[in-house]
């Protein structure tokens, strides 16, 4: 009876190697993917929060003084509003001072 010598070439060691290698791989795209959209829905909900900050203050304002107040500036110097002008762009526009102001705030890239 003959012995059967059995000698291992690159292709097995490929084939080998392959599937521990793409599972390791997906495993990393699934973890970029997820950190990116945490960070997206951060980005998103630090936008609505300081839009509704806003919003509440100037409520306020009117409820305690009678009118809506001419800027944002005055939001935060009196209301405790803080903007991070470096990641934000406030528009505030306001037509009279017994009419609720126009608030948009937008992300600055």
């Amino acid at each position: 009876m003959r012995k059967r010598i059995y000698k291992a070439n690159a292709w097995d060691f490929l084939r080998g190697a392959i599937v521990p290698i793409l599972f390791t791989v997906a495993v990393m795209l699934m973890i970029v993917y997820g950190l990116s959209q945490t960070e997206r829905s951060s980005r998103v909900e630090g936008l609505r929060i300081l839009e509704d900050s806003i919003r509440r203050a100037t409520v306020m304002c009117y409820a305690v003084e009678g009118r809506y107040p001419d800027t944002i500036k005055y939001l935060e110097e009196n209301y405790g509003i803080r903007i991070d002008w470096s990641k934000y762009a406030v528009h505030y526009s306001i037509f009279a001072s017994n009419l609720f102001p126009d608030i948009t705030v937008i992300e600055l890239v």
